[in-house]
């Protein structure tokens, strides 16, 4: 019988993988509690018309990627797609409408059905912000330059481009959906499959498709600038002088569309040459109808999402495991004196580890094959005179210490 494998497209965290993985998380929920956002936790699995009806039976993520089932009692579940639904549908359930604006950051799985490739799993994981209930350009501003800060702080800024679009409000959409029809009608032959199916349900999505002959149409395609509206123009200028003034450097392409229904006015995309095709590292955008879709008040909203997997990807190196401390009982009757110090060294802070069996000469191999800082030994002497010896596995040399005064010594000497 052959070994069991992971389902394909989902992979193990381990090693440094995880440990990539878990700066990602620990650095933006750190940088995302600077800007007074906190973190929600959603279930990972939702009643399917959460994503149905939010992100719109015409986007790819509904009509082809999303994992829905039947329970036994007979109710549509879906495995979330992506994170911004759901944290709408609690702001509503938990009768948040009332206390707003609402700053929610979250990381966790989701779940899309697609070919997999570099840096992108059927499972994934993201990090997202959700700022609810501001209606005001500088908000927006404020979301893109958190996230911008958080690439800054893992050091991978200066590889990603903020690209910038408006979808204007509903009157600019709606004339500017109009010449879209009008202008894919001339060339509704050249056009792909899904892009025909698409034309008159959702024009915008022919924008986003990749298929080669799409893509030679979209290029003269009418660009929404034509078609703004006084207010949706003025919310334009004052994104972009805010984020000039927040020190966000940015460049505008009117190609960004996204990929999901419920986005109108600002859009945008980190995105980097360093990963391929797969180059969008953190993307988003305003959404103010879509608090409303479960069943709350129409409510104004800014937020993104960035994949980790690929945030990971873009690294230097991954951080350091931390080294610890090995205790090494040299004898049975310095076992007890052994462990009492472990758990005083983790009360200190201090990684520590014992080997469960072997000679001294084994407990100290095992000391240096998981990169210990230093070993302490405590042998039948050294619990009668109440001592130990510290050694520092880098340096060699060893220094003899009271028994209560080595947790603190080496709180110390390993920065705790």
């Amino acid at each position: 019988m052959s070994s069991l494998q992971p389902v394909r497209g989902t992979h193990d965290l381990i090693g440094e993988g995880q440990r990539r993985h878990a700066h990602v998380v620990d650095t933006a929920r750190r940088i995302a509690g600077l800007y007074g956002f906190d973190e929600w936790s959603t279930p990972i699995f939702e009643d399917t018309r959460v994503f149905a009806r939010s992100l719109g039976d015409t986007s790819d993520v509904v009509s082809k990627e999303m994992y829905s089932f039947e329970d036994r009692g007979g109710e549509s579940l879906t495995l979330r797609p992506e994170g911004t639904a759901g944290v709408c549908r609690a702001l509503v359930t938990n009768g948040l409408t009332q206390s707003l604006p609402q700053k929610v950051f979250y990381a966790g799985p989701m779940f899309r059905y697609e070919r997999p490739q570099k840096g992108r799993y059927r499972q994934f994981h993201q990090i997202g912000a959700e700022l609810i209930g501001a209606a005001e350009a500088l908000a927006d501003a404020e979301v893109i330059a958190m996230g911008r800060d958080i690439l800054k702080a893992l050091g991978i800024a200066d590889d990603t481009v903020v690209e910038l679009n408006t979808l204007g409000d509903t009157e600019s959409r709606a004339a500017w959906r109009a010449a879209l029809v009008a202008y894919f009608t001339e060339f509704k032959d050249q056009l792909s499959d899904d892009s025909r199916a698409r034309l008159e349900r959702n024009p915008l999505r022919i924008l986003d498709s990749k298929a080669p002959q799409d893509r030679a149409l979209v290029a003269d395609a009418p660009l929404i600038g034509a078609f703004l509206t006084d207010e949706a123009r003025t919310f334009w200028d004052d994104l972009r002088s805010a984020l000039d003034v927040l020190g966000v450097p940015f460049r505008e392409n009117p190609g960004i569309v996204r990929g999901l229904d419920y986005y109108g006015h600002t859009t945008f995309e980190f995105v980097t040459e360093k990963l391929g095709t797969q180059g969008t590292v953190l993307a988003g955008g305003r959404y103010d109808g879509l608090v409303a879709e479960m069943g709350g008040p129409r409510t104004p909203a800014i937020g993104w999402a960035g994949g980790i997997e690929r945030l990971a990807l873009l690294l230097d190196s991954a951080p350091a495991a931390p080294r610890p401390v090995a205790v090494v009982p040299l004898g049975e009757g310095a076992s007890g004196a052994a462990v009492t110090l472990l758990q005083a060294l983790r009360a200190h802070g201090v990684r520590a580890e014992i080997a469960y069996r072997g000679n001294a000469k084994r407990r100290m191999e095992r000391a240096n094959r998981i990169g210990a800082t230093h070993a302490v030994l405590i042998g039948d002497d050294e619990v009668a005179r109440g001592v130990a010896q510290v050694k520092a596995l880098d340096e060699g040399s060893q220094n003899e210490l009271a028994l209560d005064a080595v947790a603190p010594y080496l709180a110390g000497a390993v920065g705790c």
